[in-house]
């Protein structure tokens, strides 16, 4: 019996070392967590606190993500434009932990909420609810620090160029708190920006042809995107997702799409169909189906290819010119 406890120890003793585990990271929402999990593949993988079916505008987090929060190293999200429902728990429970806080990084492009004609105004105050600023306006852009909350689109991850500047802070948080694997880290954040510069080209090239067709959406959450490739959105349905549009701004909406012959008027995932019917009513419109934040998409690394690729599939099937 001694001698197997002697053999024992000694195997222990000789074994090599057990690696540092990964930094314990927390994402907000499923664009971020499959560039994380880019970031870090091969090292550790990160934790998604919304996924499913979940809405940002109503979601609170459950006891586990409160705990996964409190013990986090590091936490990614967009910021308070976004996901409100973490600006207070970050205060409270992930006092100790690293933050990567898209909307505040040097370099990100920043575009603010549209106003004016069918695009629901944001302002609180109703003297400052002037004309908004058109598609591809540049006027609407804006430095990541010249900026108070709530007066900034949160979609920013809808331009790949953002999505390069996100995934490289990451790659720097990271390192900083794993410094063993910091060029593992650099290295796959170079790889992904390889990835979204060849992502970034074929979407311009699939997407060139719909410039100028004018579109409905259901909200707008869609404007950096149309910003990158010059689409050509002509207002949104209603300012959020789980709010019915009334009968007056259905009205105005029906008026846009005939008066400036929308070719299409996309609905999202949930959405009533029976509405949407009768928006196109009457109209030449048609319509089709867009998800902002990969609903339907598995949470891993290559769901953020997907998620622009399938808003290009989606716009193109229902903007392409008929044949």
């Amino acid at each position: 019996m001694l001698r197997r406890c002697l053999v024992a120890l000694l195997l222990v003793l000789a074994a090599p070392p057990a690696a540092d585990a990964a930094p314990r990271v927390v994402v907000s929402i499923k664009p971020l967590y499959a560039l994380v999990a880019r970031v870090m593949q091969g090292l550790g993988t990160p934790e998604l606190l919304v996924g499913g079916g979940a809405s940002l505008h109503t979601y609170s987090l459950k006891p586990s993500q409160a705990a996964a929060l409190q013990d986090a190293d590091l936490v990614v999200w967009v910021g308070p434009g976004l996901e409100s429902f973490l600006t207070a728990p970050l205060a409270s429970l992930a006092n100790k932990a690293q933050a990567v806080e898209a909307m505040e990084l040097p370099g990100i492009l920043l575009l603010k909420p549209r106003e004016g004609g069918t695009w629901e105004a944001h302002h609180h105050d109703a003297a400052e609810a002037g004309a908004g600023a058109d598609d591809g306006d540049e006027s609407a852009a804006t430095d990541a620090h010249e900026h108070e909350d709530g007066e900034i689109d949160g979609h920013l991850f809808l331009d790949p160029a953002n999505a390069s500047v996100i995934a490289a802070a990451v790659a720097q948080q990271l390192a900083t708190l794993d410094p063993a694997n910091a060029a593992a880290y650099a290295a796959n954040a170079a790889a992904l920006d390889t990835d979204l510069r060849a992502l970034d080209e074929a979407l311009r090239q699939a997407l060139a042809p719909l410039a100028g067709r004018p579109f409905v959406v259901f909200h707008d959450a869609y404007q950096y995107f149309e910003h990158r490739y010059g689409l050509a959105a002509i207002g949104s349905i209603t300012v959020s997702p789980d709010q019915q549009p009334g009968a007056k701004r259905l009205a105005e909406i029906r008026d846009k799409i005939a008066g400036l012959k929308a070719v299409c008027v996309f609905a999202e995932p949930g959405f009533e169909p029976a509405l949407l019917r009768t928006l196109v009513a009457g109209t030449d419109a048609r319509s089709g189906e867009l998800d902002p934040e990969g609903m339907a998409l598995p949470a891993d690394a290559g769901s953020y290819d997907a998620l622009l690729r399938g808003l290009a599939k989606n716009l193109a099937a229902c903007l392409a010119p008929a044949s």
